[in-house]
């Protein structure tokens, strides 16, 4: 069987599950190098997936000619600058979401994938792979319940994550592109339109730590898109019972929901505090197949020569409208896009 050699960047909380996926799940790859900044995320790498390349210079890592492609699971404001690394040296990508924190940077790394179009190059919007999500879009494309009209689509995270969230929550842009870029990737998915125009509210109710960082634990946004349907995308971060993510799209001839409730599982109990179910408690354990079968669709890309669905430009269209919502939050008016885009390219 052929082979794709894979260097890996971050190893963090969710860095580790996709280096765990490729060395144990993933049979045509394997996971060569890895680079960290963290001493003990390095022992990790040594100890734990048996990896002899390790490196504290993504540079260097870059360097070694037996690796094939690179998966960058680092913070939001270092992706541009390593996917543009990456592919000027030669080398396949994986990148997590979202491309970037601003518009710039998408149009950096667009650029030059452009000039290395013989390369794959794939961002990380998992829900595309999440059986339920893909079958509501099969669903949608085989007319079952007419033509979508409206998507209202949700993240939210349980409570108990917020306080490690208020550090990182400037380095990843904040609530709208940490949160709503998956919920943007899939109103323009699944309404087959951009979105033209938004208006978002919210503030930091629960942690005003988040007001004091410029950001928000919870928000709102109304949308219309470039063909007159509309969307309206929440975030949250103060979840009592667990992770929430749930997308419904209303259509002419039925409604379409995913992930509500967000049960664990299908036992329901029935105990001295009623009959309840259990919900999930995090992102990766609601989306754990996805996350596999995404990494899995990647080396296979590379492998077949192929480019995947999604492209540097869907990317780039969540960031722009991630941007507009976080300016629309701050300045409390609605933002066209279209002057948003015409701003970035007067710059």
């Amino acid at each position: 069987m052929k082979k794709l050699n894979i260097g890996i960047v971050g190893l963090g909380r969710l860095g580790k599950e996709y280096a765990k996926n490729i060395v144990f799940s993933v049979l045509n790859a394997n996971l060569i190098a890895a680079c960290s900044l963290n001493d003990e995320e390095l022992e990790y790498a040594k100890n734990v997936l048996g990896l002899e390349h390790l490196y504290q210079s993504y540079e260097e890592m870059l360097a070694n000619t037996q690796i094939n492609a690179v998966v960058i699971i680092t913070p939001t404001n270092h992706h541009a600058d390593q996917i543009i690394k990456a592919v000027e040296a030669g080398h396949h990508v994986f990148c997590e979401k979202p491309l970037a924190i601003n518009l710039e940077d998408c149009y950096r790394v667009e650029h030059v994938v452009e000039k290395h179009s013989k390369l794959i190059t794939m961002l990380g919007f998992v829900r595309r792979y999440d059986l339920s999500y893909a079958d509501a879009k099969m669903k949608l494309n085989e007319g079952l319940v007419g033509k979508a009209f409206f998507v209202r689509s949700q993240t939210v995270d349980k409570d108990v994550f917020a306080p490690f969230q208020i550090e990182f929550c400037t380095s990843g842009g904040g609530i709208f592109h940490d949160f709503n870029v998956h919920d943007i990737d899939l109103v323009h998915w699944y309404l087959e339109a951009n979105i033209v125009k938004v208006w978002a509210l919210g503030g930091a109710y629960r942690f005003k730590e988040f007001e004091e960082a410029g950001d928000a634990d919870n928000t709102m946004a109304m949308c219309e898109l470039d063909n007159g349907t509309t969307a309206m995308i929440a975030a949250s971060r103060v979840s009592s019972f667990g992770h929430n993510t749930l997308t419904e799209i209303v259509a002419t001839e039925g409604n379409l929901k995913i992930g509500d409730p967000p049960l664990k599982n299908r036992v329901q109990i029935s105990d001295k505090h009623g009959v309840r179910s259990e919900c999930v408690e995090t992102f990766y354990e609601r989306f754990q197949h996805a996350f596999l079968l995404q990494i899995q669709d990647f080396v296979d890309c590379v492998l077949e020569n192929k480019q995947p669905e999604l492209t540097m430009k869907n990317a780039t269209r969540a960031t722009l409208v991630a941007t507009a919502l976080t300016k629309s939050f701050k300045e409390n008016k609605i933002i066209h896009i279209q002057d948003l885009e015409k701003k970035t390219e007067l710059k």
